[in-house]
């Protein structure tokens, strides 16, 4: 008969306890992933209190239900008063029990699971299990002795690598690690647990503390490896906080007793909790979670998915093709003709040849996955497929060819989607007999790669079909955000403004070199000027003179990018933008001929430049991300700030840490922002219009926080 731990009659308690003959096992049941509120904290610690009281109970087992051991902290917690007991007193009660304890996991193992499995003195894994102690990605360390205990378990070389990653630890990794003891040969964790606690009772098993594990026994080797850490987080964390901290933690194991080390590693867990760093990266999961929710995807249930064509075999095609294929997808490729079929199917297999030469796919699984693709140079292979994505050149007129011969083949109520960048989808839905088919999906390049798709919605389009866009995201394991209809929608939209922001700055003083290292140091992988190189100038000079006729003649225009691209100078792929990359180099050098072509022009300008501090130009380069991404939520292109700031997360290399550009604004204060706009409008009143919500918010006290609540 099972008990309750804790409960009242309406509350069942998500810890319960039976005995079966001399062995005590406890079940945590806490759907959707038994993550570790108070409840079961409670739970936890009276389960053993429970076991330890139980004179016929010989060794105690711990098993999850559903689908997972335990999956970490429970995050509607998140922010709130901590409710005793705290996990690292569970953990402490668990490896303190008088009785052999075995932990037997499936599923998730992660973060506080994992730490309430190292507590326990025996560990098995099913086939299903994944174990990971992922704090770092939410700003913190794990605080309830997993910096202790794994070191100890394991060494610091494999515990430090899974908290600096992140990542998760497959069940027969972790046995080779030495975080489980063994792996269970079926896929039911109570019976594996429950045959393998067994054979401890029989063999009379001691109690084993992970506490007074053995792995640190080599100071020198340990030492080496905890050096060796240290100086590569210090290259790679970019400024984050949390992963020194953690360097520090296990330095802790090393050198300080058992429980000075848990002490420091408590102190270290709360100096992450106060952190900036640690609210920017919490928004950011929340956010990613609550983008899902849009109105279509509340009001209509998505269309079938079962097939899909894409019409081009460019780059941005193929990738788009390589997503679908890996989703399981089977996909009709359509281009103009069989030499630029070729080419495209060579785009999709040169993905997965660089996989095979990486040594991640075989042959045989490459040859598996292009058995789902086929190519024509007819339209009609379109006839059945459920949805298709038009990837071709970025010319309305190209995109109405298209699309009037896919309203001629496809099927009844094929989703019919265009990947344009910046083109009115409005125009191009209305070119067709159904409008309600037609939506945007716009992937960001490399498409297999990038996570982020904008799901673009024109104005006669049918809920269905947007939800539908929402699920393929969904299948692509992308990131969905829903974005209105617009020149450039949510994130190229902003990106053009923040990007004309860096072109005055550079006009008026600083150089582009300057620019790229202050937004690097701020945290971004890259800088604008580098960007440019590497998608190629090209591109932003077509759109440029795309734009020219209807271009604001009172408006500020930096012309230094057209004289770079009217020289034949790209980027990378002519190995010359803003930058020089000799031999082909991936990385720039910076070109004194373009700094004298940003000469003549500020000569031909009439401007003397004047030197820019770093902290000059972010404030400048973030109050004009800012001052968009508001008026993008006052005209509904996004519905919340949190869909600007998931935009920027994923497609555009805005540090996470941060939270995302509107998550920033709130940190730095909106009424400050809003005066540095002010100052910056007294010299240019046209670029810096100070947004009307930005305005509104300020006056009323509120944050883009406020705003996020779903509709």
């Amino acid at each position: 008969m099972a008990s309750p731990a804790s409960s009242t009659p309406s509350t069942p308690s998500p810890v319960t306890f039976r005995r079966d003959g001399d062995l005590f096992v406890v079940t945590v049941d806490n759907p959707p992933v038994n993550a570790l509120g108070v409840d079961v904290r409670r739970g936890l610690v009276a389960a053993i209190e429970a076991a330890e009281a139980d004179g016929n109970a010989a060794a105690v087992l711990i098993v999850g239900a559903g689908r997972n051991f335990i999956a970490g902290a429970d995050i509607r917690e998140f922010g709130k008063t901590p409710q005793p007991p705290s996990l690292p007193e569970v953990c402490k009660r668990i490896e303190d029990c008088s009785k052999p304890v075995l932990a037997a996991i499936h599923g998730a193992a992660l973060g506080g699971g994992l730490e309430i499995a190292l507590s326990a003195h025996y560990r098995l894994a099913v086939p299903s299990a994944k174990l990971g102690l992922p704090e770092v990605q939410l700003g913190l360390i794990p605080g309830s002795g997993g910096t202790q205990r794994a070191p100890r378990l394991v060494g610091v070389k494999p515990a430090i690598e899974l908290m600096l990653s992140g990542r998760h630890a497959g069940a027969k990794e972790a046995l080779s690690l030495g975080l489980v003891d063994r792996l269970g040969e079926g896929a039911d964790a109570l019976a594996e647990g429950m045959a393998y606690a067994k054979e401890l009772i029989a063999a009379k098993a001691p109690v084993r503390r992970t506490r007074d594990a053995h792995a640190l026994a080599d100071k020198e080797a340990s030492r080496a490896a905890l050096d060796a850490a240290r100086a590569d987080t210090a290259k790679k964390s970019r400024g984050l906080f949390s992963p020194m901290k953690i360097v520090e933690a296990v330095e802790a194991a090393l050198t300080l007793p058992f429980d000075e080390g848990m002490a420091l590693e408590r102190k270290l867990f709360l100096q992450c909790i106060e952190s900036p760093q640690r609210a920017g990266l919490i928004h950011a999961f929340f956010a990613e979670r609550e983008v899902l929710k849009a109105p279509e995807t509340k009001a209509a249930k998505p269309r079938p998915l079962d097939s899909a064509g894409i019409v081009g075999g460019g780059t941005m095609g193929a990738g788009i093709a390589v997503s679908m294929l890996d989703a399981g997808i089977p996909v009709t490729m359509i281009e103009r003709d069989d030499t630029q079929l070729a080419r495209g199917r060579a785009n999709v297999e040169k993905v997965y040849d660089g996989l095979i030469q990486k040594g991640r796919m075989t042959q045989e699984a490459k040859a598996a996955v292009l058995a789902r693709f086929n190519g024509s140079t007819s339209y009609d292979a379109l006839a059945k497929v459920d949805i298709v994505v038009e990837a071709v050149f970025e010319e309305m007129g190209v995109k109405k060819a298209v699309f009037a011969e896919l309203d001629r083949v496809c099927k009844p109520g094929a989703v019919i989607a265009t990947n344009t960048s910046y083109l009115d989808i409005n125009e191009i839905a209305a070119s067709i007999s159904r409008p309600q088919d037609v939506v945007g999906l716009h992937f960001f390049s490399p498409a297999n790669i990038m996570k982020l798709l904008e799901i673009v919605v024109p104005a006669k389009v049918s809920a269905d079909v947007v939800a539908t866009g929402f699920e393929l995201a969904k299948k692509l394991r992308k990131v969905p955000v829903r974005a209105g209809v617009c020149d450039g929608f949510i994130g190229n939209r902003i990106l053009a403004v923040y990007r004309q922001a860096a072109d005055h700055m550079m006009e008026d003083g600083a150089s582009p070199y300057q620019i790229d290292q202050a937004v690097r140091d701020f945290g971004y992988p890259m800088g604008p000027f580098q960007v440019s190189d590497l998608a190629g100038g090209d591109i932003g000079w077509a759109t440029r003179k795309r734009k020219a006729a209807t271009r604001d003649p009172k408006a500020r225009y930096v012309q230094v990018a057209d004289r770079i691209c009217e020289r034949g100078w790209f980027g990378q792929k002519t190995q010359r933008g803003y930058y020089l990359y000799p031999e082909g180099a991936r990385t720039g050098q910076p070109d004194p001929e373009v700094l004298a072509i940003i000469d003549a022009e500020r000569q031909r300008a009439g401007i003397t430049p004047r030197p820019f501090t770093d902290e000059e130009i972010i404030r400048r380069y973030m109050a004009a991300m800012i001052n968009e991404g508001a008026n993008v939520v006052h005209q509904r292109i996004a519905l919340r700030p949190l869909d600007v700031d998931v935009t920027f997360l994923y497609g555009y290399g805005f540090p996470r840490h941060r939270g995302g550009p509107m998550k920033y604004a709130d940190t730095v204060g909106l009424a400050k922002v809003l005066a540095d706009i002010r100052e910056f409008e007294k010299q240019d009143p046209v670029f810096w219009k100070p947004s009307p919500l930005l305005i509104e918010l300020v006056e009323r006290g509120a944050d883009f926080a406020s705003l996020n609540q779903s509709e």
